[in-house]
């Protein structure tokens, strides 16, 4: 009986504990939806899906990808500054949070890590992420310099999602036609 009594008192205080963590995720999902540029992570991730499927190069997937980590950091930490929550580092620990959500399982399932599937003694899916990290950056900056060059207004409309694609389009042309 009483071995009895302590299992489901265990089995509530996990049960807890998933429902508090299910609350916290659902209410981080809502808020972030809210944040940066929704439309624009909803076409990278589309973008990393699609890549994946028509088994397109890691190279070029990891472009994608890294685009995709980019955009939800800073969608994060704006949501971070929406909430008023601050902490020492916040930026940095937030790049490295989405970065080691998504390489970990990665490299722990076998995909990034497989000596045979590098370019430049780098892992594709790796140097992918890297350049597209990159490549998503510049193109969050060129058009920021876009917006300030025309009064701080935009040439067309959904600029702020169309500069950062076309970057990542044209790169993936780029590298498609490099390493075929």
């Amino acid at each position: 009986m009483n071995q009895l009594f302590l299992s489901l008192k265990k089995n509530l205080a996990m049960n807890k504990k998933i429902t508090l963590l299910s609350f916290l995720f659902s209410n981080l999902i809502v808020n972030l939806s809210l944040a940066f540029c929704p439309v624009c992570t909803v076409v990278v991730a589309g973008g990393v899906g699609l890549s994946r499927w028509l088994k397109v190069d890691d190279l070029i997937s990891g472009l994608w990808i890294g685009g995709l980590l980019v955009s939800l950091s800073l969608w994060t930490i704006d949501w971070l500054n929406k909430k008023n929550i601050k902490f020492p580092f916040r930026k940095i620990l937030v790049f490295l949070f989405w970065y080691l959500l998504v390489v970990l399982p990665l490299y722990k399932v076998g995909i990034i890590g497989d000596l045979r599937n590098q370019i430049f003694g780098i892992d594709k899916l790796i140097g992918g992420t890297i350049l597209g990290s990159l490549i998503f950056a510049l193109s969050l900056l060129f058009n920021n310099f876009l917006i300030k060059r025309n009064n701080n207004k935009v040439y067309f409309p959904f600029q702020k999602v169309i500069i950062p694609i076309l970057f990542l389009l044209i790169s993936s042309l780029i590298l498609y036609f490099l390493v075929r």
